[in-house]
């Protein structure tokens, strides 16, 4: 069931120099109901009419949804005076949008047809169930308004099968009734307005009923063309040195570079009856025009083809024209859509530049960019469509070309130019180079030299960004031998034809464009490595050799892990101790870890490392070398801190014992007795000896094996317990002896002992 949706128009008169007009529509059964099956593209031409001082009034009138919208006038030539704007009631959410200015400085069509019309650039909103529009003039008067003002509202429809399918709603509820007209609410257009079905179907516009209403005494005519001659025929004001079109089918010369995807007319549901007329062609492709369309750039790409089928039906229903005038469109996404009709690889006439058409191709971007830049992937298609419609007639696109004026004009930078004489223009080149126009956008202007760069090759900002499998160590990689090679471009794949991976000069192995790395195995030794880009065009660039050595030699331990004691504060459960060692490569040491008891990574020169063990049990001291290019070597030592109490010690002179929780095992040993002393005999390869420390603590001496070795004193400001104050470290393990000998410090004699710590 198809619903039908009121539009309520009126007018309002602005106090800053313009007028307002509105449509709104009521609601059409929700925003489901648009999407229930294919519907066809429509066009509404809503004629604005009004009174002398400007006032157009637009009385009540039907129509449906709508997605793009623009103003139209009579007289092809003809310019408005002032800026257009509008803005439009959100369908699903009913929200107005902000004011948009309408593009009106457009082309005028070179050799001017009946029927057509002056217009501005469409804009696409979206959805929309209303409008409304204002003419602001430049010297902020309310003057008339050219003859025929219209707004033109275009419902692209759901045409294709995809489309249907996306937005066919899982069930449908059927409409328990439709709501009776009111006395006022006429089920007829009574304004003028015209629907200009695109399926085939006959639009009429019914007389007005009231003779006494605006639509009875204004006599705007409508957008429904008489007559669907080309816009870019031969111009009528000069004569061009340029070839003049044919109608006869030229042959597609092959191209320098591949062809992008497109998708055809067909894809994009273009109905073939709205542009009968057959295609003209030019000679050659001299030169690329880049364009945008104008409006929002937050539409989905889903909705793309939709946006082309409304610029179609406006080009044709609302300019008059006899086809799109673009020869290519491209959305947001990347995707290239086929514009004018006549075969892609064809040099079809286009009506996209005014005095430029017969030997270029016109390339518009979906959206407007004056402040936004266009993404990536619209420049990257662009570059494609660009260097390719160039190669099929030798052309560099980063190249100059001369090309003959079709009309004496000037350009957007007030450069002038005169029918019949050549001027130089980049291959690929702005609507604004070659028109007084924004178009296509500052932003979008500044991205021409990127476009081209991309176009014409080589591949540009193309660097090694690293080497896996490989670790670096100043400026040199090391591999075990199997490497992965990754880089970065800013080009971008879709314009490069393979990678190349030169190892020492030479190809090894080839991959993909789109890829961003490769991997090898290279041979033990010394080698360059480096990536070689290969542009569409066959442009050739290489980055910077990296070097990489492939070796498979594990380090080494010069010094085995050992343990030493240290000075610390010693507990039953855990002794200060130095973890130490020598590591060392044939190549770049990179790093030595420890595995256990705990874990810990150090750097290549890093050979100690403070620790504490456990006491009374063996633990293995694990510790792995790697080098860089990922070969590693472990060694894994046990040792056993033991604790001797000083009750194990041979006793010579006068001891006491002490007990307190702060000592090593609840007691210790106490002399200030001259000369008496502390044995014990172990078999290890550290010592160290662990006592009290007070303000009054005194003096010992030290004998190892024999030999006195130290004399330690023992005073401290503060109180300490369980202190190594003195160690001993040894090459290997042995039988010692370490003999303790108080000195008898005059006035604090004393010496507290807990016992002695050695490492077997």
């Amino acid at each position: 069931m198809k619903r039908r949706a009121w539009l309520t128009l009126g007018a309002v008169v602005l106090g800053g120099g313009g007028v307002v007009t509105y449509a709104v529509a009521s609601p059409s059964g929700g925003p489901g109901a648009a999407g229930r099956a294919k519907r066809p593209v429509k066009v509404y031409d809503l004629a604005l009419k009004g009174t002398t001082g400007g006032k157009r009034e637009l009385p009540r009138t039907q129509t449906q949804q709508f997605s793009l919208v623009g103003v139209s006038w009579t007289g092809a030539v003809k310019r408005l005076d002032g800026t257009a704007q509008v803005r439009t009631r959100n369908l699903d959410s009913g929200a107005w949008s902000a004011w948009h200015d309408l593009e009106v400085n457009l082309d005028p069509p070179e050799d001017p047809k009946a029927g057509m019309r002056g217009a501005s650039e469409p804009l696409w909103v979206g959805p929309s169930d209303g409008v409304q529009v204002q003419v602001v003039h430049k010297d902020g008067t309310t003057g008339a308004l050219p003859k025929g003002l219209q707004v033109n509202l275009v419902d692209p429809g759901v045409v294709t099968d995809a489309e249907a399918k996306a937005t066919e709603p899982a069930a449908f509820v059927a409409d328990a009734s439709s709501p009776a007209a009111t006395p006022t609410d006429s089920t007829a257009p009574t304004d003028g307005t015209t629907v200009t079905p695109t399926d085939g179907q006959t639009g009429t516009s019914p007389a007005p009923t009231d003779p006494t209403s605006p639509a009875a005494t204004d006599t705007t005519t409508t957008a429904t063309p008489t007559d669907s001659a080309s816009a870019s025929g031969s111009p009528s004001a000069s004569t061009s040195a340029s070839p003049s079109p044919s109608v006869t089918t030229p042959s597609a010369p092959p191209s320098t570079v591949p062809r992008p995807p497109i998708t055809s007319r067909a894809d994009w549901g273009a109905d073939e009856s709205l542009s009968p007329d057959p295609s003209e062609y030019n000679a050659d492709v001299k030169a690329v025009f880049v364009h945008h369309t104008d409006g929002a750039n937050d539409y989905s790409c889903a909705d793309s083809a939709s946006i082309v089928r409304g610029i179609y039906a406006y080009h044709t229903q609302v300019n008059g024209w006899n086809d799109i005038g673009y020869n290519f469109l491209v959305d947001k996404c990347g995707t290239v859509f086929e514009g004018r009709k006549g075969g892609v690889d064809l040099p079809v006439l286009g009506a996209h530049t005014y005095g430029w058409n017969r030997e270029s191709a016109g390339i518009a971007v979906l959206g407007e960019y004056t402040s936004t830049s266009a993404s990536d992937a619209a420049l990257a298609s662009i570059a494609r469509v660009a260097a390719w419609k160039l190669g099929q007639y030798g052309a560099d696109p980063a190249g100059t070309v001369q090309l003959n004026a079709g009309a004496s004009q000037q350009n957007y930078f007030g450069t002038g130019f005169t029918a019949g004489t050549a001027y130089t223009f980049q291959r690929i080149s702005a609507h604004r180079d070659g028109y007084n126009t924004q178009c296509p956008g500052n932003a979008l202007y500044a991205q021409l030299p990127t476009i081209r760069a991309w176009a014409a090759g080589p591949v540009q900002g193309l660097k090694v960004a690293s080497v896996g499998g490989a670790g670096l160590s100043g400026s040199t990689y090391y591999t075990k031998g199997a490497v992965t090679l990754n880089w970065t471009t800013t080009t971008p794949g879709s314009l490069i034809s393979k990678f190349e991976l030169l190892v020492d000069g030479k190809a090894v192995t080839s991959v993909a464009g789109t890829a961003t790395s490769v991997g090898t195995t290279l041979a033990l030794g010394s080698h360059t490595v480096a990536v070689r880009a290969v542009h569409q065009s066959g442009k050739t660039t290489t980055s910077a050799a990296v070097n990489v050595v492939a070796e498979t030699t594990a380090p080494t331990f010069t010094t085995t892990p050992n343990l030493s004691l240290r000075t610390g504060t010693v507990n039953t459960s855990a002794v200060p101790v130095t973890l130490g060692w020598k590591a060392a490569d044939n190549a770049a040491l990179q790093s030595v870890k420890l595995l256990s008891p705990a874990t810990a990574t150090f750097g290549p020169t890093t050979t100690s490392s403070s620790r504490t063990a456990a006491s009374g049990t063996a633990a293995t001291w694990s510790m792995r070398a790697y080098d860089y290019a990922g070969n590693y070597r472990t060694s894994s030592p046990s040792y056993t801190p033991v604790i001797l109490q000083e009750t194990s010690a041979v006793k010579s002179g006068s001891w006491t014992t002490r007990s307190s929780t702060s000592y090593l095992g609840g007691k210790s040993y106490s002399s200030g007795s001259k000369g008496a002393s502390l044995t014990w005999t172990f078999t290890g390869r550290s010592a160290s000896w662990v006592v009290s420390r007070a303000s009054s603590s005194g003096q010992a001496y030290v004998y190892v094996d024999g030999v006195k070795v130290s004399t330690v004193d023992l005073k401290s400001s503060t109180t300490l317990y369980r202190q190594a104050i003195w160690t001993k470290t040894w090459s290997s393990s042995a039988q010692h002896t370490v003999k303790i000998v108080v000195v008898g410090t005059s006035g604090r004699p004393t010496v507290t002992t807990d016992g002695l710590v050695y490492i077997k």
